[in-house]
């Protein structure tokens, strides 16, 4: 059996790319600082004490303007922790504006709240009104209180219950313990900003002060803490740096957190077209992005470029984070990357990523492996450098009834390759799956046998990267589905 001649692919330069931008916003998160400020509150409806207790929490000086206070007002003023409380048992006059910074109307009758809001914003001052959103320059949402960590959560008023959930939700995911932490945050950034004059310096600091931070939540950070932090950072290497990192196949949810960690820490992203693109929504926003896309089969950035770019920026005092799709040590060329960093004395680690196949199998709820089906497991790459079967491959193991084989980018050889594999050898009757777009929302695979698995994807005309799986230890997919129904399409 001969090969066709293959087509060398066209050559393409990385180049910069920018995102999409933020998504339309509802509202703006913004904090107002209030501590020392003077606050107004007219009114005595139903949510008034809780916003006074609130805006007292903020440190503010609360002047209340009530002539009949609920009981629960009256109690107000014993029971707040910071800030201070007045309560005037009056109607509120225009003047009593003046000098405030932040108005709220608690009024029942809608012309009254109208007529106050008119008032406050005269006076200069921001106006919220209570239960009646159409009147409000700002309103309030669920709140998460790590002080000085605040979390802000709205839904615009469309859903309160559900904004309810997600702030306890984060609650759980906040340990109390890091209100201590940010405080000492706030109280250290002096002495770090004096001691670490560059930005990369002083984000190397903060980084690891949010690894102690999160691994030791529930301690109050010491003086010892600090000292050690400072002098991990001085000791860190200098200068720029790479890291490969292992996107997964393409579900978000699949990065590891050490890569998240490297996409935050990132000044610079080489990625490749196989990433999605949600991904790169984790990055840092100052972050400078790059495509330098390889392509099956189309146009792609070459080897040696990639190399020189990761280089040149490193150089430069980058850190520079090469993305690749699944784990960059499987079929990725980390070797050719690494080897290139090293000549040139950067730096160079490497974060795996779920791999394809792991994306695959566990996709289709399938193991790779069986003790009794498959004792080993084998990753094996469907073309050479010139886009053809290769020449080299071991077909005496690709035929070993014992072995699960997963073949990468195999959509242009997989005739030749599994009728090759048969004539090895391999039984006709071998179980085979090609899947598309693993762990995507469009992931679909086909199903049939090492005999008559490339009919049904010639006819089924599915497009996008693509992973053959082939053994014994997927018996149990034929097994589970009526044989008039197999080989079909499946859908994930």
């Amino acid at each position: 059996m001969t090969d066709s001649p293959v087509p060398l692919r066209a050559a393409r330069a990385p180049r910069e790319t920018q995102s999409a931008g933020l998504e339309p916003l509802a509202v703006l998160p913004v904090f107002v600082p209030l501590r020392g400020k003077r606050v107004v509150l007219a009114g005595s409806s139903g949510g008034a004490p809780w916003k006074v207790k609130l805006l007292a929490a903020a440190g503010a000086h609360v002047d209340v303007y009530a002539p009949e206070p609920s009981d629960e007002m009256r109690s107000v003023p014993g029971e707040i922790v910071d800030g201070h409380v007045d309560i005037h048992e009056r109607a509120w006059t225009p003047d009593d504006l003046w000098g405030a910074a932040f108005c709220i109307g608690a009024m029942e009758d809608e012309t009254d709240c109208v007529a106050f809001v008119a008032a406050a914003r005269g006076a200069g001052a921001i106006v919220n009104a209570v239960d009646r959103p159409h009147l409000c320059d700002v309103k309030f949402g669920a709140l998460v209180n790590r002080s000085p960590l605040v979390v802000g959560i709205s839904t615009e008023g469309a859903a309160p219950v559900f904004g309810q959930t997600v702030r306890a939700r984060i609650e759980a995911m906040l340990p109390r313990g890091f209100a201590r932490w940010v405080g000492a945050a706030r109280d250290w950034r002096d002495n770090v900003t004096a001691r670490f004059h560059g930005f990369a310096e002083r984000r190397s600091f903060w980084e690891r002060f949010t690894d102690r931070a999160f691994a030791e939540p529930d301690r109050a950070p010491t003086q010892q803490d600090l000292a050690e932090l400072l002098g991990e950072t001085e000791a860190a290497p200098k200068g720029g740096a790479v890291t490969l990192v292992g996107a997964g196949p393409g579900d978000a949810e699949l990065l590891t957190l050490k890569a998240l960690r490297a996409l935050r820490n990132a000044d610079v992203i080489l990625y490749d077209d196989l990433v999605a693109p949600e991904i790169l929504d984790y990055a840092r926003r100052e972050a400078r992005t790059m495509l330098v896309g390889k392509t099956g089969h189309g146009p792609s950035c070459r080897q040696d470029d990639i190399n020189a770019l990761m280089v040149q920026l490193a150089r430069t005092g980058k850190q520079v984070v090469r993305l690749k799709s699944g784990d960059p040590l499987v079929f990725g060329r980390a070797g050719e990357e690494i080897e290139a960093c090293r000549a040139a004395g950067i730096p160079v680690t490497v974060v795996p990523g779920i791999s394809a196949a792991q994306g695959a199998a566990a996709a289709l709820g399938l193991s790779l492996t069986h003790r009794d089906a498959a004792r080993r497991l084998q990753f094996v790459t469907g073309h050479d450098r010139r886009g053809a079967l290769p020449d080299d491959l071991n077909w005496g193991a690709l035929a070993d009834p014992s072995v699960t084989t997963v073949v990468y980018m195999p959509k242009r050889t997989l005739r030749a390759l599994l009728a090759r594999a048969v004539d090895e050898g391999l039984a006709p009757s071998t179980p085979a799956l090609l899947v598309f777009n693993v762990s995507r929302p469009d992931q679909a695979s086909l199903r049939g046998t090492a005999a008559d698995l490339a009919d049904h994807v010639e006819a089924a005309g599915l497009d996008g990267p693509a992973l053959l799986m082939v053994g014994e230890a997927f018996s149990e997919m034929r097994a589970a589905v009526p044989a008039e129904a197999a080989p079909e399409r499946v859908a994930i």
